[in-house]
């Protein structure tokens, strides 16, 4: 896990390598472990790098393959790397590390762009072909990794994050009306390619983009399950159970490849505890987990603690307690906000960043259980969509998806930032009407896996943890395992309040107080219900000289959600405040004018 940074000319000049250097610094948290820079020709590369496969420095990136002609830079990684690797000396390559970059590079050098049909793991990258000048940027097939650009006539720059991209200069930093309209119906989510910046774009998963030495460039998506009843497991819950169950110890298997200790995030739930159970089952000793709670605030406990001490007293886990006072929150909200790449509204943001602090002293991999409501269909919202008829599914995905209508949308804000008609739903028909999904249910899925979840939950994995050097996997999103469960009927999935199938295979391997307990989240309450000081920083930034010259939001409104906190909330509950206070945090965190 690293992070990379690049610039290509077009116009015929020499890459600017003090804007570079600025962007190779900015991410620093994500790669503390060593630094380094190449350039030839129109292209210069810059990295960060974060030992976790191969500590020596033979690791080194920038890496250079003189005899292949390409360089390239690597962040993630690629955990059959070692079977790719005994895949390309049987083909005749020789290799002087022992690291996935260097497979990469080979498997490129074979395989051409097509390569990351071979890799399994998570991953962005850039190579270099030195002969032809072209640059090919990969993300992986669920959009684990970030791979952010920005583009005109004279050159593209691309990084890890957005904040690096902003520290190169020269970005276009006007706000996008339709990603706006998207940050406002999705609870802050806006899918690729779109950010909130009119000049910032990102790759989007399962993507391989070319680009020629005049700037024009094609994408190619490489990987798009069908979300449809091909499996020959029938309907059969037993089969399936099975199935899903050994494809859960596989992706759990893959992601403990790595030459430092791995650790589990634990938070009591299913999906986490199903992880630490099945390294059990995989014979992995001396497992470190980690739990972390916040104080009570308006009567809503902050902690699951009960449910993490059982799992880890179960699995004999070294396990690590964290009680986080309200009084703490202030900084790290300030720190948690400087972490997003883009703005956020979900206040496990601030929980993740503060925990990630801590694990990051213990180890530097852990495992966790991000992903498994989308990809098994555990949020509350799923039956309502599954009983809508497939042609209304875009309705019913709304109706019980969405924060507010186009009109209240339009309402909130300055005219000069309203996007003219309701661009979000206009997404949601498109993703929605596309062939290859059977259900109403099946095409929630299939959005919300690969158009929204990249941009919402595993952003913020991401972002959070690099934010202190740690890597994070995500056994969930193993792909083979989203394939699975992509052809999963979806009663299957529906069932027992959903996530049947999981919690079928939990019954087995975990404690049932475990398995049937109320669904919970990781609870931030002092953020959920505006207590001082988050009111206090959230006034500051709304009525700050900045905010009212930027005027993103109608006045009267800022003044309304002032005054009554935590009255104003969206469909599904949130609190309307916070999200537009996010919004111009963020905005002025990152000195965005």
């Amino acid at each position: 896990m690293c992070g990379l940074s690049g610039e290509m000319r077009f116009d015929g000049r020499r890459p600017d390598l003090a804007a570079v250097e600025r962007m190779t610094d900015t991410l620093e948290a994500r790669g503390p472990d060593g630094r380094g820079a190449w350039s030839q020709g129109a292209v210069a590369l810059g990295h960060r790098r974060l030992k976790i496969i191969d500590l020596s420095e033979c690791g080194a990136q920038p890496m250079t393959d003189a005899q292949l002609g390409l360089t390239a830079v690597f962040n993630g990684c690629v955990y059959n790397y070692r079977e790719l690797r005994d895949r390309l000396e049987a083909l005749g390559h020789r290799f002087f590390s022992g690291t996935d970059t260097e497979v990469v590079v080979k498997a490129y050098a074979e395989w051409g762009r097509a390569c990351v049909e071979s890799l399994v793991g998570m991953f962005a990258f850039a190579v270099v072909e030195h002969h032809t000048g072209r640059v090919v940027l990969g993300r992986d097939r669920l959009g684990i990794k970030p791979l952010y650009v920005t583009q005109d006539s004279d050159r593209l720059r691309f990084a890890s994050s957005l904040p690096a991209l902003l520290a190169g200069g020269g970005v276009d930093t006007s706000l996008d009306p339709v990603a706006l309209h998207q940050y406002l119906s999705w609870h802050g989510t806006v899918p690729a390619p779109r950010t909130v910046l009119a000049g910032v774009r990102k790759i989007p998963p399962a993507t391989v983009r070319v680009v020629e030495r005049d700037g024009t460039y094609r994408d190619h998506c490489y990987w798009q399950p069908s979300y449809t009843r091909h499996s020959d497991l029938g309907e059969d819950p037993a089969l399936w159970q099975e199935a899903v169950h050994d494809a859960l110890r596989t992706a759990v298997r893959r992601r403990t490849v790595a030459d430092v200790p791995v650790g589990v995030l634990l938070s009591g739930g299913l999906d986490s505890s199903l992880i630490v159970a099945l390294l059990a089952e995989v014979g992995q000793e001396d497992l470190t987990t980690f739990a972390m709670g916040f104080e009570a605030e308006n009567g809503e406990e902050g902690d699951e603690f009960r449910y993490s001490d059982l799992i880890a007293r179960r699995f004999s886990t070294d396990h690590h307690q964290f009680m986080i006072p309200s009084d703490r929150l202030p900084s790290a909200l300030e720190a948690a906000i400087g972490a997003m790449s883009e703005p956020m509204v979900s206040h496990d943001a601030v929980a993740f960043h503060m925990l990630s602090e801590q694990v990051s002293k213990e180890v530097k991999v852990v495992l966790c259980g991000q992903g498994a409501d989308e990809v098994f269909a555990g949020y509350h919202w799923y039956p309502r969509i599954a009983s809508a008829a497939r042609p209304d599914a875009d309705e019913a995905y709304a109706d019980a998806y969405f924060d507010r209508t186009h009109a209240d949308l339009t309402a909130m804000l300055h005219p000069g930032f309203t996007a003219g008609h309701d661009v979000s739903m206009e997404f949601v028909r498109a993703h929605m009407g596309a062939p290859g999904a059977a259900t109403a249910l099946d095409a929630t899925l299939r959005m919300d896996v690969h158009a929204l979840m990249p941009d919402d939950p595993v952003k913020r994995v991401d972002n959070m943890t690099m934010a202190w050097g740690l890597e994070a996997r995500v056994p969930f999103l193993d792909h083979e395992l989203v394939e699975l469960a992509a052809a999963c009927p979806p009663q299957l999935k529906l069932a027992q309040g959903g996530k049947a199938v999981l919690k079928d295979i939990g019954r087995k391997i975990l404690p049932l107080e475990v398995v049937d307990r109320p669904k919970g989240y990781f609870p931030v309450p002092a953020v959920r219900n505006m207590a001082e000081p988050v009111l206090a920083r959230v006034r500051h930034a709304l009525t700050a000289p900045e905010a009212r010259r930027r005027g993103i939001f109608d006045q009267r409104l800022v003044h309304d959600l002032l005054e009554a906190p935590n009255r104003h909330r969206t469909k599904r509950g949130a609190n309307t405040l916070w999200q537009v206070a996010s919004l111009e945090i963020w905005l002025q965190t990152h000195g965005i004018k």
